[in-house]
């Protein structure tokens, strides 16, 4: 647990799992087609645009991870140590997730009673389900069972690329290097090929512009500090040289959430936070619940278009009662994440090697 909650890594923990939420509310089924017939600028832009929620997601991620390691970056070597790390990162995301997954599971069942459509699936495997568990399904190339189970095998393998980093290079200089080259690396190649999709090299330059923000404050060396903000400035002229050939917003996005990280992410909460303000409460207690919302939004996407042509309310093809179904997708998600979060994530925690 965190032992001060800080606001700006709370609302865009928040911001973000909402606006994935609805961007695949807006992406799937029956009812993603009536809502757009009364709300066709909102939907369209939610298809669009609200995908790139993921690059958020991804720094703050680099962001929490070089946080999290930076107390091993000072012990010696050792193999051993290595594996602990990384185990217990899979530990932290393995109870909830696994929880998640057999949830959707039984709804997918359900919904192919009555859905014929593509983002259903076919039943699943045991192997496929064991690949999930392992984090490994699209390595494998294997459907994914929930829309969301991809990003949890890209963070393990993210945090694990970082640990190796920080654990087997002696000074932060040396990781800042590397950790810039795959930046740039991704940034400019990787991530603009699909083929790369299962694996970190994808992600990891939006991911390293986290670590990199994090690194330019967190450290008494002031050589550290100025190499990391000189490495993520000179990322940020790339990423502006990059957009001469061709635009991608969801790098000048990363870029500027790593900036925004960089000024103010260590900044608490306002003092109105001390009992006055429900808004305050209400981001601090949904960003504790926003992995949970993430891992079993897209079960309730399910059971919503289930009972929405099971019981012919397809028929009318009405906007506002597809709206309805999706404020109701919404309000599931978030009270069953209360519970996950409390039965299943917290205890998990507790699990460690």
């Amino acid at each position: 647990m965190r032992q001060q909650p800080l606001f700006l890594i709370d609302f865009l923990k928040l911001s973000a799992a909402l606006l994935i939420i609805l961007h695949h509310l807006s992406s799937y089924g029956q009812i993603a087609e009536d809502a757009r017939s009364l709300l066709p600028e909102l939907m369209t832009w939610l298809f669009e645009y609200g995908r790139y929620a993921v690059q958020i997601f991804l720094v703050m991620a680099g962001y929490l991870a070089a946080q999290s390691l930076s107390r091993y970056a000072t012990i010696k070597f050792s193999a051993q140590s290595l594996l602990k790390v990384i185990l217990n990162r899979y530990l932290r995301l393995f109870s909830p997730y696994t929880a998640a997954l057999i949830f959707t599971i039984v709804c997918a069942y359900i919904a192919r009673h009555w859905v014929n459509d593509e983002f259903v699936g076919e039943t699943e495997t045991l192997g496929q389900f064991l690949a999930h568990l392992f984090f490994i399904q699209g390595i494998l190339g294997l459907d994914s069972i929930s829309a969301g189970a991809w990003y949890i095998a890209i963070d393990w393998q993210l945090y694990s690329v970082l640990a190796i980093l920080l654990i087997s290079f002696p000074a932060y200089q040396a990781v800042i290097w590397v950790i810039s080259i795959l930046a740039v690396s991704s940034l400019l190649f990787f991530n603009r090929s699909g083929a790369y999709e299962a694996y970190f090299i994808y992600f990891i330059g939006s991911y390293s512009l986290g670590v990199l923000a994090n690194l330019a404050k967190s450290f008494e060396n002031q050589n550290v500090n100025r190499l990391a903000k000189v490495a993520l400035i000179m990322i940020g002229f790339i990423i502006a040289a990059s957009s001469f050939q061709q635009i991608w917003l969801r790098n000048f996005l990363a870029w500027f959430v790593a900036i925004a990280l960089l000024l103010w992410g260590n900044y608490p909460y306002p003092s109105i936070a001390n009992g006055k303000s429900f808004l305050l409460k209400a981001i601090a207690w949904g960003s504790l619940r926003s992995y949970s919302a993430f891992l079993i939004h897209f079960a309730f996407i399910l059971l919503a278009n289930t009972l929405y042509i099971a019981t012919g309310m397809h028929t009318h093809e009405s906007g506002l009662l597809a709206l309805s179904l999706m404020f109701c997708v919404v309000l599931f998600s978030t009270v069953t994440a209360n519970y996950l979060y409390r039965w299943v994530e917290l205890p998990s925690l507790r699990l460690q090697v």
